[in-house]
């Protein structure tokens, strides 16, 4: 986890989350110590993920782009990437390869359209701490996050 102290995990809350199961509860950390970058072209989706990740506690950076995220990375380093792999220009997987060499321990969480075996095999290749297909049900990308951050 982002917090590995013991009174960052005093300030641990749980978070309910519309439209979840009655009972569901998700930890959440405290809100400045986890970095969560959001790299998407689709807007709705990027508003959308940035909307759920503050719900649940974490510091969320979103970028419309893989180039504008591997500029930002050199000075400003998440804890976890959710990574869209069909983007114009530079890829999630061109993007997964660059980060490799930035940071080969930075957790990654794919999202994508493209469920394809040949791409599930290699995002988990190159790293991928998860990989899940678009729309991605919240509880279960919180959880991928939670678990990559955890494996980090």
């Amino acid at each position: 986890m982002c917090a590995s102290s013991d009174a960052a995990r005093a300030h641990e809350t749980k978070v309910s989350l519309v439209g979840a199961a009655d009972g569901d509860t998700f930890v959440s950390m405290r809100k400045d110590t986890c970095l969560i970058a959001v790299v998407d072209d689709e807007d709705s989706v990027r508003k959308a993920l940035g909307r759920l990740l503050r719900a649940a506690g974490f510091n969320v950076e979103t970028f419309a782009s893989g180039s504008d995220f591997l500029r930002s990375v050199q000075d400003n380093r998440p804890h976890c990437v959710v990574l869209d792999l069909r983007m114009p220009h530079v890829n999630g997987f061109e993007v997964q390869r660059l980060l490799l060499q930035v940071d080969d321990r930075m957790p990654v969480v794919v999202i994508t359209g493209d469920d394809s075996p040949a791409s599930r095999l290699r995002a988990l290749e190159q790293g991928a701490k998860a990989f899940l297909r678009k729309p991605v049900d919240d509880a279960l990308l919180l959880d991928a996050i939670q678990t990559a951050m955890r494996s980090a």
